[in-house]
């Protein structure tokens, strides 16, 4: 039994102390993601998270779903899903929770940093306070936790802030903006006039369901009484949920760090307004037996701070995809303004204007100028307004952070401050264990002097040659145009064969289309168009082009909409190859064509874009000379996933042993060895909601065994889901070859490989 009397003196909490290396403020899918990157690499790393659940706004307390570069598949960032990781986390989501269960995502990412032992997890427990060792350096931060009464107390030599508003940096002294950057400052000229707003606001949640019995609903006075105050309130639908309310939005006129919680019980108000509209407004059928299900109490933020670091993202280095030298990641969102009246606005709920694909953003975005060991994460990053448009999204800040996991890692293993990381060729250090965890950088490859294959000989029991995509599916119209991506040889004409069924005499307009960049996939040049007199029927149609490409890169044949026409698809496959379409996506703004404004500096051009599982199949095809880009030369060549080729090994389908075999002239102490694999680095895996039509990407390899030139198994994998397989041993292996011997992972999607990466000793 406790028994305390009176004290005259105040009496104190608990106070715990912890001394660590790496300190994480804030454990939304920034956090998490630099938190358990930073641990892997053998940092010590406290993660601080103010709610009693991991993800931020992709948690169950927000539920709004995750999405980065891929943009829900709506825009031409072809294989631009987040890697490392990111892309783990995602893939894992997708194997345990396709339906997309905003709670079981809780666990998969609760999960994952409790798996890691160098990571200390405080929950449900906020910073308020920083000490400073001196003007331009943070010593400790302070927190507190109600539901154990205990004040923190953390010290380190790094952190890094996550939290959304940027506790830290602002208590630490950083510079910071709040707002809209003028047109005149940065030569923006997206940037928006105090009429559409200067900041986006926040945004909440609900969802219903059908019950047995009818449920009666009785409004709370608070809720919203005149509907047509929403200016898009017949857009609303009856059995829409969760994130499909996205521009239930407010707050973007007011401080939306101070003024949260008034802006939390506006949003309330809107929410059960509009539950009663749903229900007791006799304007929508089948709503007696409907209830509330949830409602969320915390409002998922979009803007509040940005601070500023050693470089400013601006609108140009999106549109116009710069390179920087000290890339660490990509983004591919939109460029996405909404006006700040939210859900109260007459304009559209966003206005979203994409760039022709993926864009480089630079460390230095992440590094405070004025504060020496803090590292900027998640949505507070150092860039414009306009620019912050693409960058906030979550896919974006869980990439990019996982650098400054690393980036932390370098810095103690050299005693350095995290701008010192530019100095001396460390960025080039940085990127290469950045992409040897998967990051996948633009352009860059891991770096050859690191990886023992590249001094090996490798072959392979076969290699796809593509001459032919089986005529095996179905019939699909060509009401919408459409195209087969194929990554296709310079200087090389092609000649192609494809089956259609006309449903009566028409023309058919074929081009040969491809990017202006080599990187990029928007068919923006059309090297040469043909039309062809078609008799009704089924029938074969042959052509073949005579304009060649200048380099090697992904190119377009492309059979221009006729809903007279239906061509054959196929039921095959291929890591790289895939079709897409002239379609719309009206959830990221894509109406088959971006035609902005001559006066807002943004480009105009076409979206092609894939179909999801189970459609979007390939177009069926004969191709001649055969597509030889699946050669075992890709192993080694330091890329992960396809670029301006595949990047891949694939096996012949008709290969039933489909094996590597790797072999050099001198023994090898090996480490460590790592095999990417094809998750489908297109699919836009959202974390919630949506849901997906399986559970394991079809080009995934399965099933493998990895043997020692005595045929010893050194690694056997069945039912593999993820894309990157890592296999440790307590200790170094010594052989002077190695074999992947492999299965297909359907009779229809043969074996694969991005990459094999053995580290030395």
């Amino acid at each position: 039994m406790l028994v305390q009397n009176h004290s005259a003196e105040k009496r104190d909490n608990k106070i715990s102390e912890i001394q660590s290396e790496f300190v994480v403020i804030g454990g939304g899918t920034a956090g998490v993601c630099a938190a358990i990157t930073a641990a892997r690499k053998g940092t010590k790393t406290v993660l601080i998270q103010d709610r009693p659940v991991l993800g931020g706004n992709a948690s169950s307390e927000v539920r709004l779903w995750i999405l980065g570069a891929t943009s829900h598949m709506g825009n031409n960032n072809r294989w631009s899903r987040e890697g490392g990781v990111m892309d783990e986390i995602l893939v894992e989501n997708l194997y345990r929770n396709k339906e997309g269960n905003a709670i079981i995502f809780d666990t998969v990412l609760l999960e994952k940093v409790m798996n890691e032992k160098n990571i200390t997890l405080l929950l449900n427990t906020s910073v308020y306070d920083v000490t400073k060792s001196n003007e331009n350096s943070l010593e400790s931060v302070r927190a507190f936790n109600p539901q154990n009464s205990t004040d923190y107390v953390i010290n380190a030599p790094l952190f890094c802030d996550a939290s959304g508003d940027g506790i830290v940096a602002f208590k630490a002294g950083a510079s910071f903006r709040m707002g809209a950057e003028t047109k005149e400052e940065f030569g923006e000229l997206f940037a928006p006039d105090k009429s559409y707003g200067e900041l986006l606001g926040h945004s909440m949640y609900f969802y219903s369901k059908n019950t047995n019995k009818p449920v009666k609903y009785v409004a709370p006075e608070f809720a919203l009484k005149d509907i047509t105050a929403i200016p898009r309130y017949k857009a609303i639908g009856k059995d829409d949920k969760g994130c499909r309310f996205w521009w239930f939005e407010y707050g973007g006129r007011g401080d939306t760090i101070h003024e949260t919680e008034e802006i939390k019980y506006e949003l309330w108000k809107v929410i059960y307004g509009v539950w009663n509209y749903i229900k007791n407004s006799g304007e929508f059928e089948d709503v007696d037996n409907m209830t509330l299900e949830w409602v969320g109490t915390v409002p998922g933020k979009r803007e509040s701070r940005r601070f500023e670091g050693l470089y400013m993202m601006k609108q140009q280095d999106v549109i116009g995809q710069s390179k920087f030298d000290d890339a660490i990641a990509h983004g591919g969102w939109a460029i996405d303004l909404h006006p700040a009246d939210g859900v109260y606005s007459e304009l559209s709920g966003c206005t979203q204007w994409h760039s022709k694909g993926i864009y480089d953003i630079p460390y230095r975005s992440f590094v405070s100028k004025d504060i020496d060991n803090l590292f900027l994460a998640g949505r507070i990053i150092s860039a414009t307004h306009v620019a912050f448009g693409s960058t906030r999204v979550m896919a974006t800040t869980g990439l990019c952070a996982q650098a400054l996991g690393v980036a932390a890692s370098i810095c103690l293993d050299k005693n350095i401050k995290p701008a010192q990381i530019l100095e001396n060729g460390l960025i080039k250090e940085l990127q290469n264990e950045l992409n040897i965890f998967g990051q996948s950088i633009p352009r860059v490859p891991i770096q050859k002097e690191s990886n023992l294959i590249t001094k090996a000989t490798i072959e392979s029991s076969s290699s796809l040659q593509l001459s032919k995509i089986k005529f095996d599916g179905e019939w699909m119209n060509l009401g919408t145009s459409a195209a087969q991506l194929l990554p296709l040889k310079a200087n090389q004409k092609y000649k192609f064969k494809v089956l259609a069924n006309v449903l009566e005499a028409t023309d058919i307009e074929i081009q040969l289309r491809t990017s202006i960049k080599a990187e990029n996939y928007c068919p923006e040049l059309i090297l040469e168009s043909q039309l062809l007199s078609l008799e009704k029927g089924e029938q074969y149609i042959e052509f073949d082009f005579e304009t060649t490409l200048g380099e090697d890169q992904y190119a377009f044949v492309t059979f221009m909409s006729n809903d007279k026409i239906e061509l054959k698809n196929s039921n095959e496959r291929f890591s790289g190859i895939l079709s897409v379409f002239n379609g719309v996506n009206k959830a990221v703004s894509n109406n088959g064509k971006q035609a902005p404004p001559a006066e807002i500096g943004v480009d105009a051009f076409e979206f092609w874009i894939p179909q999801r599982r189970p459609e979007g199949k390939n177009i069926a095809m004969e191709i001649s000379p055969a597509i030889e880009a699946f050669d075992n030369k890709n192993i080694g060549n330091g890329f992960v996933r396809p670029g301006t080729t595949v990047n891949a090994w694939s096996a012949d389908l008709n290969d039933e042993a489909p094996e590597l075999k790797v072999t050099w002239d001198e023994e090898q102490e090996i480490s460590e060895i790592k095999l990417f694999l094809d998750t489908d680095y297109d699919h836009a895996l959202e974390s919630t909601l949506m849901g997906h039509p399986e559970e394991v990407a079809p080009f995934c390899l399965r099933n493998y065994k990895i043997k020692d030139a005595n045929e010893t198994i050194l690694a056997e994998k069945q039912g593999n889901y993820q894309t990157m397989n890592s296999w440790k041993f307590e200790k170094p292996i010594k052989t002077k070859a190695l074999t992947i011997e492999a299965e297909h992972p359907s009779k229809n999607v043969p074996a694969s490989i991005f990459e094999i990466i053995c580290l030395k000793a």
